[in-house]
């Protein structure tokens, strides 16, 4: 309030100031013959201009004040107390003695000191960002809550009648013109663990692109997708049975990628990665680093062509290896081909739109007493039926890693609701057949989004 009333002031000082330096321009009385209007047009006219300079930066001045936030009255000295509205000063020169001076185009002075009978009280003031230069010290934070309930039985894979299954804690901001940084911490309900933490680098010479923490491997699709992504409730057989399962290939290493060029508008990517080499958990074994050397890697072309203004289609090739978790002399390599087709009306954009899905992936594993060759797929489709209602529909078929003579297969059902953009309730059936185990499950999934959370990769 004390900065709206003094700049309010300021600007009739300023008007009354250019009025009465124009006054003597025209008490000179007639002129004289060998006298001419043009000196005192002319200075008259500079004066106007003068004027109007001053009042276009005060007018800039009093929108920047605007856009900050108001910085809270703090006492100069110990024992006196800010009031958060102090009274308008009646008189001009108590509003001159509260604006400083400044001059046109120049920031406003950094705060202004009013006396009362207490004592003296000072407004800080952020300088000419104000709030904005706080904001720019602050991370985007968000969290994101999964919680699961499940109807049936499953004696493979069993799960809890509730569930609060993941509350995702991400931190993610700019670090320089260079760099930024993303933080995703995983709290379940019996511990917190890193999901992902890096720093990529977007600066690097013949157009590289780097990225170096913990991150998700670039294998296919599902592998690089966090829960809350995911067009499901769960993962497919095939990312369960041969890739690590929902941790996946996620380990602490470097990424490296270019865009290469291809002809007729087709985007094509190369990624190469190196981790550190232990991925999976003792459900789902994939790699283990037994020493230094033991290290994973990843390579992944990526392909992406747009079909018509409605329709494109997302191709990819993948290959990973690392040293399997069945002895310190054996390697597992895996071979996988993903493809993506989006169809999206740009007139009914919000109302209908269609993915499709599918990835195949092929595993060699080597153990006693012979290697393991097994291969997985699945096949889903999602579609929109209004603004707010998805149904989609997936196929499982995959081998299991360690015997590869064993053939898991079932579908799913998915019903989605989206009640906004920050929360969606989800509803599957599922039907898996384990060898000579069947199992049937419905699903309920609510996930909800607080704060600001940074797109995932297309």
């Amino acid at each position: 309030m004390r900065r709206q009333v003094n700049i309010r002031i300021c600007l009739r000082l300023l008007a009354t100031t250019a009025i009465l330096s124009a006054l003597p321009l025209y008490s000179q009385g007639p002129a004289t013959p060998q006298a001419t209007d043009q000196p005192d047009n002319a200075a008259l006219l500079q004066k106007i201009r003068d004027l109007e300079d001053r009042m276009v930066a005060m007018e800039g001045q009093i929108r920047l004040l605007k856009s900050q936030q108001a910085a809270p009255l703090t006492a100069a000295a110990p024992g006196v107390t800010a009031r958060a509205n102090a009274p308008e000063q009646g008189t001009a020169e108590a509003g001159a003695a509260a604006v400083p001076q400044t001059q046109a185009g120049s920031e406003l002075a950094p705060a202004s000191i009013a006396r009362s009978g207490e004592g003296t009280i000072q407004e800080p003031s952020l300088g000419g960002a104000g709030g904005s230069a706080a904001k720019a010290l602050n991370p985007d934070i968000s969290m994101i809550g999964d919680f699961i309930g499940s109807a049936g039985h499953n004696p493979v894979n069993p799960i809890s009648s509730f569930e609060m299954h993941e509350s995702e804690l991400g931190v993610q901001a700019i670090i320089d013109p260079y760099a930024r940084g993303d933080f995703f911490l995983s709290f379940g309900e019996s511990g917190v663990n890193l999901e992902e933490g890096y720093i990529t680098l977007t600066a690097l010479p013949a157009g590289l692109v780097a990225k170096v923490g913990k991150f998700r491997g670039a294998f296919g699709k599902v592998n690089t997708m966090h829960n809350h992504v995911l067009p499901w409730v769960d993962r497919p057989l095939v990312s369960n049975n041969l890739v690590a399962g929902e941790d996946g290939i996620d380990d602490a290493g470097v990424s490296v990628q270019r865009i290469l060029p291809a002809p007729k508008g087709i985007f094509m990517e190369l990624t190469g990665q190196v981790f550190r080499g232990d991925s999976g958990d003792t459900q789902h074994p994939l790699y283990h680093a037994y020493n230094n050397n033991d290290v994973s890697a990843i390579a992944h072309l990526r392909t992406y062509k747009d079909i018509t203004e409605s329709t494109n289609l997302d191709l990819g090739a993948s290959y990973s290896r690392g040293y399997s978790a069945a002895g310190p002399n054996f390697l597992t390599h895996l071979y996988g081909v993903d493809a993506t087709l989006r169809w999206k009306p740009l007139r009914r954009s919000i109302y209908h739109s269609f993915v499709g899905r599918t990835e195949l992936i092929w595993s060699q594993r080597q153990q006693l007493p012979f290697e393991q060759r097994a291969f997985g797929f699945y096949t889903s489709g999602d579609y929109q039926l209004g603004r707010r209602w998805f149904v989609g529909g997936r196929y499982d078929r995959s081998g299991e890693a360690q015997n590869a003579s064993l053939i898991d297969k079932g579908f799913s059902a998915v019903l989605t609701y989206w009640p906004s953009e920050f929360s969606q309730i989800r509803g599957q059936y599922e039907f898996t057949h384990y060898g000579n185990l069947d199992a049937h499950q419905l699903f309920m999934q609510v996930q909800f989004s607080l704060g600001a959370h940074g797109a995932h990769p297309f």
